[in-house]
């Protein structure tokens, strides 16, 4: 770090005056300062030092007031160096505080009280039940150092003397109790206990508002901490001025009779919180006086549909009746629904069942019903529902949207840091592009993913580099790139443009995916230099006839892209119009789709592609509009190749605008030479492990300058099948043990073969 960032830092660190306010630094970027101190990548004044330190303090404590042994060892650090900060001084008498309040943690103070009417049994009960919490935290109270002088450590002062007072009166009163005496003092004790608890209100009253509100559960707060869902957190803070608003309106006196009700449509992708949203509004709900609890009851199919008639209904009815008072929430709710089930399905059970639960006058207004699920799966499957769609009106639909790709990353040094990790700034530019690698289709998990992959990072570190106890703490907590080196794909072993280089013939194919190769690589180069790059057309039309190599260069030329950086995957898939077309209506869409899903990151190779078009009233023309469609959508993780011959492949492309506009580059497989086909077939006899004679080597010769044959390479590996099988029966009929003459192929081999596959005449 130059001195002028240096100098930024430091300013920016002593910034920090009090623990009232939010360090100028993250947690994370003090993590990686006191890294760079300690690694002397960085020099600091021994006041800053004493500052970052104090700042991971304030962090940790924010986070939980408990104590740990991490804090102490913190700020022993921060002491090491001399004149110490005021914010060391304010979080180490914090510190103290917290340790103080906690003790009161599991205490029967603020709900405890006895009554005259208790019969003495009960009194003796219940006071030695609270004597015995006293011992318990005045034993703590003994090892704990007493604070300075502060409004806080006189109030702390007081309360250790009101409960040496109440200790008193209740050994006074247990002793009356025992002796059948009367005039025990019950209604000063209940006053001493209010006043302690008072007290201890007024304690934690005095704390810095950043940590009272990290301790309390606001569920606008915690909505507020969630990364992202801008638009989210407008609406719910809207949504909860509204119920506000309506609830002050009922205490005037005012009725709604078209009220929208507590029942939620949360739609979303996986892992973008909708069951977190979900819990925060039953939080809102019980706040606001709206729901008697706030639990959540979580349930999907498998909870609901039974499995013979009736049960479904009695499986639903027993969830509402757990849900009373709080909410019901439906996981993949769309799936009692299904494609194509009939009218008396069990999934029809549960829908029409929590219909009638939720307007019934048994449980109607009881609890609250949340229904989630992917978006486009709900919208439909409240279309095919009217009875329970008009439950939930439009303004109780809340869309979450898919993380950003800046927000994927601050939710992995969130999750990091709740573990008690922190990632390096190397580590996090290559954990970016692993996340990235895993935003291939929609089932990408979101936040769970992430949570996933950081989960998994740290289970490399943890199994791949034990560390010694004795080790700086540091070392425990930092996730660098080498820990991340297990988590990427393989590299392919061999060099996809290698692979390219050694195929035999196809020299105008390899300079056309040469020159595609070289054009994606320098426009990736721009792109990370920040210059504009030029948009990458990268859909083919191969066409050519069978045997040409059309499948072997869609494999390559996929491992190029993917080595490239363009595809997150990389891998090949080959479909035919029986892959993509249906026989009814609606159905090639679906299976346009999902095969075009399981391409997504790599290359989807069409075999035969001119076969989809049959004619305006065929199926055909559907699988291509939905492809169109889907190639415009998934622009940038998928390369579309159609394949097949040329003739036919220019009439398809030219019968189409959409794909006329899409396939801009066509690469023409010519058949192989005659020289070619020999060396073709030389590589897969050795490929076999066989050889072949002079006289079969000239037999081919021949035959390959003679005769025109189809499907090129394709013919010589049916052709090299044959002779290994003549070989194999002429072999049978010898007395021959030699093993290398079952090596050996030879002409008459060959020949039996070409006249088994082309016939006598060729």
């Amino acid at each position: 770090m130059n001195t002028e960032n240096n100098y930024k830092l430091e300013t920016t660190i002593v910034e920090w005056k009090t623990i009232h306010s939010i360090p100028p630094l993250k947690e994370v970027e003090v993590l990686r300062n006191i890294d760079a101190v300690q690694k002397q990548n960085l020099s600091l004044s021994s006041t800053s030092i004493s500052i970052l330190y104090s700042m991971l303090v304030f962090y940790r404590l924010k986070r939980s007031f408990n104590d740990d042994r991490i804090t102490d060892i913190l700020l022993e650090e921060a002491k090491k160096y001399d004149d110490p900060p005021t914010t060391l001084i304010e979080i180490m008498e914090m510190k103290s505080f917290f340790n103080f309040y906690s003790t009161f943690k599991d205490s029967t103070l603020e709900d405890w009280s006895i009554r005259e009417t208790d019969f003495d049994p009960a009194k003796l009960k219940k006071i030695n039940e609270l004597l015995s919490d006293i011992d318990q935290i005045q034993q703590q109270h003994k090892t704990m150092k007493e604070a300075e002088n502060s409004p806080l450590s006189k109030l702390q002062g007081k309360i250790v003397e009101e409960l040496s007072i109440l200790k008193d009166n209740l050994y006074d009163a247990i002793e009356m109790l025992e002796n059948k005496k009367t005039g025990v003092p019950i209604q000063q004790l209940n006053n001493q206990v209010k006043k302690i608890v008072q007290l201890l209100s007024d304690f934690y009253n005095q704390f810095p508002e950043v940590f009272r509100s990290s301790m309390t559960k606001d569920p606008l707060v915690e909505l507020e901490g969630m990364v992202g869902l801008k638009e989210v957190k407008q609406y719910i803070h809207k949504y909860y001025h509204y119920l506000q608003y309506q609830k002050e309106r009922r205490t005037i006196g005012f009725h709604m009779v078209d009220e929208p009700g507590l029942h939620m449509i949360i739609t979303g992708n996986p892992g973008t919180g909708k069951t977190t949203i979900a819990r925060l509004l039953a939080a809102i709900y019980y706040e606001l006086g709206l729901l008697e609890a706030n639990h959540v009851t979580e349930v999907n199919r498998s909870h609901l549909v039974g499995s013979y008639v009736g049960q479904s209904e009695e499986n639903t009815i027993n969830f509402v009746k757990q849900s009373i008072g709080g909410i019901l929430f439906i996981d993949e709710a769309y799936s009692l629904k299904r494609e194509g089930q009939s009218g008396n399905d069990y999934g029809q059970a549960v829908i029409d069942t929590l219909v009638s639960s939720m307007t019934s006058k048994e449980f109607s207004n009881r609890f609250a019903v949340i229904l989630a699920g992917y978006p486009e799966e709900m919208r439909q499957f409240l279309w095919s529902n009217p009875g329970l769609r008009s439950r939930f009106p439009e303004q109780n639909h809340i869309a979450l949207p898919n993380f950003k790709m800046d927000e994927l990353i601050q939710i992995a040094e969130n999750t990091a840091i709740e573990n008690d990790y922190f990632f390096t700034e190397e580590a996090l530019n290559r954990f970016e592009s692993i996340i990235d690698q895993a935003r291939v289709d929609e089932t990408f998990g979101n936040a769970r993913t992430v949570r996933d992959l950081v989960l998994k990072a740290i289970f490399q570190k943890g199994a791949t580099k034990p560390l010694s106890a004795q080790e700086n703490w540091l070392e425990h907590m930092r996730i660098d790139v080498n820990d991340l080196d297990l988590m990427e794909d393989d590299v392919t072993e061999q060099n996809p443009m290698d692979q390219l280089e050694r195929l035999i013939g196809l020299t105008n194919v390899k300079q056309e995916v040469r020159k595609l190769s070289s054009f994606v690589r320098i426009q990736q180069q721009r792109k990370q230099a920040g210059l504009p790059k030029v948009p990458v057309q990268l859909h083919a039309v191969f066409s050519g006839n069978p045997g040409t190599g059309k499948t072997t260069v869609a494999n390559i030329y996929s491992e190029i892209l993917h080595e490239c950086g363009l595809l997150k995957r990389g891998h090949l898939v080959i479909a035919s119009r029986s892959d993509l077309v249906a026989g009814f209506v609606g159905q090639t869409a679906i299976k346009t789709k999902q095969k075009v899903r399981e391409a997504l990151g790599g290359v989807l190779l069409i075999d035969e592609a001119y076969a989809l078009f049959r004619g305006e009233k065929d199926f055909g023309k559907e699988a291509i509009d939905t492809l169109v469609d889907e190639m415009t959508k998934h622009n940038e993780n998928l390369v579309v190749i159609l394949a097949g011959y040329k003739n036919e492949m220019k009439q398809f492309i030219a019968s189409n605008p959409g794909l006329e506009s899409r396939f801009k580059k066509y690469i023409e497989f010519e058949d192989y030479n005659n020289e070619e086909m020999l060396q073709i077939t030389k590589y897969h006899v050795a490929k076999y492990q066989y050889e072949m004679t002079d006289e079969a080597r000239h037999y081919l010769s021949d035959q390959f300058k003679q005769f025109k044959v189809d499907g090129n390479a394709r013919f010589v590996v049916n052709l090299i099948d044959e002779a290994i099988q003549f070989q194999a029966l002429r072999m049978g009929e010898t007395d021959d043990n030699d093993w290398t003459a079952f090596k050996l192929l030879t002409g008459d081999d060959f020949k039996n073969a070409w006249i088994t596959i082309r016939g006598n005449n060729h």
